[in-house]
């Protein structure tokens, strides 16, 4: 059985994001977590939010033991990107591209083997 967790409209580029994934997949919730809260980037602190939301999320289901949860897949997603213009030099503007994401967090149970 299998629980997500979505977040839409992140203020951090998706690139940025993929950076930690591999880190937390394939983990167990709560090896993932303490990974997590000692990371020095800002994504780190956004996909923890993301897992605590995809536990809280498994702790609603009944059949589901919370304490064998798995981190089965993080998919950061890119989403739409807020475009602004910097003033330079001569009159000119620049493009400056300020990205979004869509984070989801795919938590599993531990098959017992």
């Amino acid at each position: 059985m299998e629980v997500r967790a979505v977040l839409k409209y992140v203020r951090i580029s998706p690139q940025k994001v993929r950076k930690l994934v591999d880190a937390v997949k394939g983990k167990p919730v709560e090896a993932a977590l303490d990974t997590l809260k000692f990371m020095p980037l800002k994504a780190a602190g956004v996909v923890e939010k993301v897992v605590r939301s995809a536990v809280a999320n498994a702790d609603q289901n009944p059949d589901i033991d919370v304490d064998t949860l798995i981190i089965r897949n993080i998919i950061a997603d890119q989403g739409p990107t807020l475009k602004r213009f910097r003033a330079r030099a001569r009159g000119r503007g620049t493009r400056i591209l300020k990205r979004t994401s869509h984070i989801t967090v795919i938590l599993g149970e531990e098959t017992v083997q």
